[in-house]
């Protein structure tokens, strides 16, 4: 009679009793029917899941055709200037440079009262731009010279900096169509295997990962960059116009010409 209450039971059960109830994970209702080791989280499903987005082909041919997108639209140079443009993403300051410039266009002002527009290359700056700007300030014999040269260095300034962002924007908008055509590519491949069912899985697969990617470098990568770097182009084009406006100030209240034609009178 003891064996026959076990008549019926489910297969848990009987394993449960097998084991001497050991090793299992405690139900709510009681008993203990898994297996040792396993507690019914789903962190070794994510991880599985997590290992199944990243397809290193896949990738690969996304990223490929990102970049001939790039190259097409933009330019050897410009693709270049752009991959040169993230060493300095994170840690460019213009807020600080715009400081350092201040500080150096005191010290200009300074030795142009003291000793005149000649002398005002002497000024150290740790800012090539200001540097080149003191220097050629210092050695233009008219002002209308200086003045054209800062117009066409920051138009040039401006441009390059154009050119690099318009780089990052190609490339956000290039990835979420390539993501399609692999949709696409993918559903033909699906559609194509119909009477295979074990091919149905690989296209699906495909056409869902190139739409991922797709998103992923576009929002969570390139526009991001983009965006970065409007924000330091417009900062630093704003201090450096400020500069520029300052110190064609100071040399027109120098009023160079005449200063160095009485000093040529006097020697």
């Amino acid at each position: 009679m003891g064996d026959a209450g076990w008549c019926g039971k489910p297969p848990e059960i009987w394993a449960f009793a097998a084991s001497g109830g050991k090793g299992g994970k405690n139900l709510p209702g009681g008993g203990n029917l898994l297996p040792p080791g396993q507690h019914g989280g789903t962190e070794g499903g994510m991880i599985g899941i997590l290992a199944h987005l990243f397809d290193p082909l896949t990738l690969a041919a996304m990223l490929g055709g990102v970049a001939v997108v790039a190259l097409a639209q933009n330019g050897v140079q410009a693709v270049g200037r752009a991959c040169v443009a993230l060493r300095p993403l994170l840690r460019a300051d213009p807020l600080r440079d715009r400081d350092a410039a201040r500080t150096a266009l005191l010290q200009i002002d300074q030795v142009a009262q003291l000793r005149g527009l000649m002398c005002i290359d002497r000024v150290k700056s740790d800012s090539g731009f200001m540097a080149d700007a003191a220097r050629r300030l210092a050695n233009c014999d008219r002002v209308e010279q200086f003045e054209n040269w800062a117009s066409q260095a920051l138009a040039d300034r401006a441009q390059r900096h154009a050119s690099v962002r318009n780089v990052w924007l190609s490339v956000s908008d290039a990835a979420p169509a390539l993501g399609m055509a692999g949709t696409i590519i993918g559903l033909v491949g699906m559609f194509a295997a119909m009477n295979d069912p074990s091919a149905l899985g690989p296209s699906m697969a495909l056409a869902l990962l190139t739409t991922l990617y797709g998103v992923v470098i576009a929002n969570l990568l390139a526009a991001p960059i983009a965006a970065r770097l409007a924000t330091l182009s417009e900062q630093e084009l704003a201090w450096q116009q400020e500069a520029v406006a300052r110190m064609l100030a100071i040399a027109r209240r120098e009023n160079a010409p005449l200063r160095r034609a009485s000093i040529r009178e006097v020697a």
